[in-house]
């Protein structure tokens, strides 16, 4: 994904961790301890179905997901802030559920 970071992904209209991204997650929490100095963006996404004031939101609720997990692995909270694109900014724009799939995600962007 560009980044040291993983991505992770969501069920259709949800905004819960999946089981299978809490290694995800623990491994971001790993790199984050290890790099002390760098600040992550959460960045909640969404698939293209729904109005853009909904995915809006559930992007938002996404991004904290996330953020509240790392924070209950040791990741200060000011480390951290979190943003929703909704469905402004696609992986893949095909309509298809794969592709629906891929981009209902959180990315972590990290600067110093």
């Amino acid at each position: 994904n560009g980044g040291p970071l993983s991505d992770i992904h969501f069920d259709y209209n949800a905004a819960t961790i999946q089981p299978q991204d809490n290694s995800v997650l623990k491994s971001n929490a790993d790199w984050l301890t290890a790099h002390a100095n760098t600040h992550v963006q959460i960045e909640g996404h969404c698939d293209d179905r729904g109005s853009e004031e909904y995915n809006i939101a559930l992007g938002a609720r996404r991004a904290q997901a996330a953020k509240d997990y790392l924070t209950t692995l040791g990741i200060s909270g000011d480390r951290m802030s979190t943003i929703s694109y909704g469905k402004e900014l696609p992986l893949c724009t095909e309509e298809t559920e794969d592709c629906w799939a891929q981009n209902r995600r959180d990315h972590f962007a990290v600067s110093q």
